[in-house]
C-alpha cells in the first residue's frame, strides 16, 4: 500500500469528524491506516502504515512507515481469548496510550483507556468485522516494533500481532518512538491514536 501526504490524512480525519491535532510542536498525530483493498482477508502481510505527523519549529513533517493493523495468522489460529482474537475497531482514540514497557521488556506506546475491538474466533482467514462481535475495554493493544534485530525487517506478521498495531522495520520503529519521547516532553505521556481504513482516504 502506498503512503499518504500529510494533508490526506488531515483530510481523512475531519471527514471522520476526529481531532487533528496542531497544537504546536511535537502535538503528534499518530494514524494507522488499515488496507481497505484486501477486503478482510488474512494476508499475513505488513501491508498497512502508521504514520505519525507533527510541527518541528512551526514547519509540518510526516513519517509513513509500513505496519500491520491486523492480527497475523498464528494468533488467528491460536486464540488467546476464547471469544476470539481482536481486531482494532476504526476510530480515533484520545489519550489512550502512553509509553511504557511492551509485555515488560521495551518501551512502546502501550493501552492506558478502553478501546474497541472485534472479537473473530471462527478461523476461517477473514476478518469477520461485524458490530455485534465489538468488545470494549483494556486488551493490551498496543502500538510497538516487530523485529528486535538493529537494521531488520519482518516480512510476515505472523506472531507480531495478535491485535496490536506493529511497525514492520526496527529503524522505522526506532524513529517514531523517538518522535514520541520528544512529544511526551513537551505534552506528557499521553498520546491519542487513530485507526482509518484507507477507503476513507481520498
Amino acid at each position: 500500500m502506498s503512503c499518504y501526504t500529510r494533508q490526506q490524512i488531515e483530510d481523512a480525519m475531519i471527514t471522520c469528524g476526529y481531532k487533528y491535532f496542531d497544537g504546536g510542536d511535537y502535538d503528534v498525530n499518530i494514524v494507522g491506516v488499515r488496507n481497505s483493498a484486501t477486503k478482510n482477508r488474512v494476508t499475513n502481510a505488513f501491508d498497512d502504515c502508521i504514520t505519525i505527523s507533527y510541527k518541528e519549529e512551526g514547519e509540518w513533517k510526516m513519517h509513513c512507515y509500513k505496519s500491520t493493523t491486523d492480527p497475523g495468522t498464528h494468533w488467528m489460529a491460536n486464540l488467546l481469548n476464547e471469544k476470539g482474537v481482536a481486531v482494532l475497531k476504526p476510530g480515533q482514540y484520545r489519550g489512550a496510550y502512553k509509553i511504557n514497557k511492551h509485555q515488560g521488556k521495551y518501551d512502546a506506546l502501550c493501552q492506558r483507556a478502553p478501546v474497541k475491538v472485534y472479537r473473530d474466533k471462527n478461523k476461517d482467514h477473514v476478518y469477520d468485522l461485524t458490530e455485534e462481535h465489538v468488545h470494549e475495554g483494556m486488551f493490551g493493544i498496543n502500538i510497538h516494533r516487530a523485529t528486535a534485530k538493529k537494521g531488520g525487517r519482518s516480512w510476515r506478521v505472523d506472531k507480531w500481532s495478535a491485535g496490536c498495531q506493529v511497525i514492520a522495520s526496527n529503524e522505522d520503529w526506532n524513529e517514531f518512538l523517538g518522535i514520541c519521547k520528544k512529544a511526551a516532553d513537551i505534552w506528557g505521556n499521553k498520546f491519542s491514536y487513530t485507526l482509518l481504513e484507507s477507503n476513507d482516504i481520498v
